[in-house]
């Protein structure tokens, strides 16, 4: 394996370990499956199919550009998606740590409610500062409390707390206003973030201490932690801002490993959201975090894999290589197909068809994608499934290899300094060789980047020193083919000089056909060999003639029979204000810090 792939596999594996506050395995379902860890939190890294944790999903910063910086005008929500509470005026409460022991409970519950109160941060972000201030020092206050202190949650607490979160986290998300498919591009377009994300936060993390407390009890929280509940929260993973995301990814994957009960339908829905992405709308802001959840529930399956799975794996997993937006979630996507080929090797065969089958024809980063994603299957492949499937892959590859966009050719080349792969190779030579030298020879010649004949060259030698002699027959086959070649494509131009002679053999000829500079059409007649047996007779030229006559004059007389149609350049009705609307019209942009302790 390259030393650069294996650096970025552990590379990615440290920095989401890191952001993990539990490691250890969490309870199986029936005895059929367990959930393995935490996804990570914010940070990059890519696939690898030998770590033990899905790659983080990104959380996307907005970049400064040096020089004069342009003020432009903050970009606001919509405030439909908030339903502002009428009394919003809050009275500061005593602090927990001062109350007496038995008036604890009640006066938890009396901050849970004062926390439900909505507040306008989309039309009027200045208003109700006062109030605000109570809000977000009562979430701090409880969140400190319940972090710190034991039998801190009674059987009363459940209810309130369920309903407070619902309150604050479950409204309607605003439309896109990003780019969607292809177009969209995380490096550059910018994030919508949420406008009330002071409160949120501190809700989001209130709502995690209170799911990971020592304190919890899932039999007293199922009554309200239903599956409405969870349906609410799938819902709010489409939102554009990653920290809202981010929060809402580790937040599933804890109810998913405290409720067993809700393990078959969290799967089912969020294969809703895939059927859904994948065949109908192909936008979703939370793939990513989806499939982050699904890599670390794919690493608990137990053995023999259920059918539902494998099901999963073929109809869900392989068609979302096809989303034009693959580059946004690819990593965890790799992750997933990764993991379970290394439960079931006898699926890979089904998994690399697949992607033959979905194998970009016009878009060569997204072909360099499933090159990566190809050998980090390749580096957990059995022999014997390797065998399978080895003619159709290096059939693929040798087009790869010959690809004039250099970076999928240099990535497809590479493959040859995989240590495991070239041992698979060398045990199929006899079969893989014939199909690349071709590929290899032609481009070691012709292609234009010089690295790329390089790395030919580098792959020549590897196959010339594992088999001289069948690296010898492949190179005279090469030269016979194209032998061969040659001499069919001077067949082919004689039969294509002897048509153009026949046809310039007709009387009409000359309209027909533009004149040859030197050769007259009755010259061309005499040139012609009696002797030469391909040639029609004068018979055959009479009758072509009469028939093209007869064509001739038919074509004519449809001609002064029909119609003439004009073709008229349609003129669209243009509204000026409109126009003067979208000339007036200029981006705006919205720059807000991440708070990173946050994304932790």
């Amino acid at each position: 394996m390259p030393n650069k792939i294996k650096k970025d596999k552990e590379s990615g594996a440290k920095s989401a370990e890191a952001n993990m506050s539990a490691n250890e395995d969490l309870p199986a379902d029936d005895g059929h499956e367990s959930v393995s860890k935490r996804p990570g939190g914010g940070g990059g890294g890519g696939g690898g199919g030998g770590g033990s944790v899905p790659p983080p999903t990104q959380l996307h910063r907005i970049k400064y550009c040096g020089g004069p910086q342009v003020v432009k005008k903050e970009r606001r929500h919509s405030s439909s998606r908030f339903s502002v509470s009428g009394n919003r005026e809050l009275s500061k409460l005593p602090a927990l740590k001062d109350a007496a022991a038995t008036d604890r409970q009640e006066l938890f519950v009396q901050k849970l409610r004062q926390c439900c109160v909505l507040f306008d941060f989309v039309s009027d972000p200045l208003s109700d500062l006062k109030f605000k201030e109570v809000k977000r020092a009562g979430l701090h206050e409880m969140l400190d409390y319940i972090t710190h202190n034991t039998d801190t949650l009674a059987d009363a607490i459940y209810p309130e707390a369920v309903g407070m979160f619902s309150v604050n986290l479950f409204r309607t998300l605003p439309p896109s206003s990003n780019p969607t498919g292809a177009e969209f591009d995380p490096e550059e377009d910018e994030p919508a973030l949420e406008a009330a994300w002071p409160h949120l936060q501190l809700v989001y993390e209130f709502f995690l201490r209170f799911l990971e407390s020592p304190d919890f009890q899932a039999n007293a929280a199922k009554k309200y932690m239903d599956q409405n509940f969870v349906l609410s929260l799938l819902e709010l993973l489409d939102s554009e801002d990653p920290r809202e995301r981010d929060f809402l990814k580790t937040i599933l994957h804890r109810i998913y490993g405290t409720f067993l009960g809700l393990r078959a339908f969290i799967r089912r829905q969020i294969n809703n959201i895939f059927y859904r992405f994948i065949y109908e709308t192909e936008h979703h802001n939370g793939i990513a975090e989806l499939l982050e959840i699904l890599g670390s529930i794919i690493n608990g399956f137990a053995l023999p894999l259920k059918e539902e799975h494998k099901m999963f794996l073929i109809r869900v997993l392989l068609p979302l290589h096809k989303v034009k937006s693959l580059s946004v979630y690819h990593p965890q996507l790799a992750y997933c197909v990764v993991q379970f080929l290394e439960k079931d090797s006898s699926l890979t065969e089904p998994v690399i068809m697949g992607l033959l089958k979905f194998w970009p024809k016009t878009h060569s980063p997204k072909e360099v994608m499933f090159l990566n994603e190809l050998e980090e299957i390749l580096d957990v492949i059995e022999p014997a499934e390797f065998l399978k499937v080895h003619e159709a892959l290096f059939r693929q590859l040798a087009k790869c290899v010959s690809s004039t966009h250099f970076q999928v050719a240099e990535r497809a080349l590479y493959y040859w300094n995989n240590e495991y792969i070239m041992s698979l190779i060398s045990d199929n030579a006899a079969s893989v060789l014939p199909i690349m030298f071709p590929a290899l020879y032609k481009n070691s010649k012709s292609h234009w980047n010089k690295t790329i004949h390089g790395l030919i060259y580098n792959a020549l030698k590897l196959f010339m020193e594992m088999n001289q002699k069948l690296f010898d027959d492949c190179t005279q086959q090469y030269k016979s083919d194209k032998h061969k070649e040659k001499h069919k494509m001077k067949e082919r131009e004689e039969m294509w000089s002897k048509l153009e002679k026949l046809a310039r053999s007709n009387p009409q000829s000359d309209k027909l056909l533009p004149p040859r500079p030197g050769l007259h059409t009755q010259e061309m007649l005499c040139s012609m060999s009696a002797a030469d047996g391909d040639l029609p007779t004068l018979e055959d030229i009479q009758l072509l003639k009469k028939a093209v006559a007869s064509q001739a004059a038919l074509t004519a007389k449809d001609s002064r029979t029909a119609p003439k149609v004009t073709r008229r350049k349609s003129e669209l009705p243009q509204d000026v204000y409109t126009i003067k609307a979208l000339e007036a019209h200029k981006r705006a942009e919205h720059f807000l810090t991440a708070n990173q302790e946050a994304l932790g």
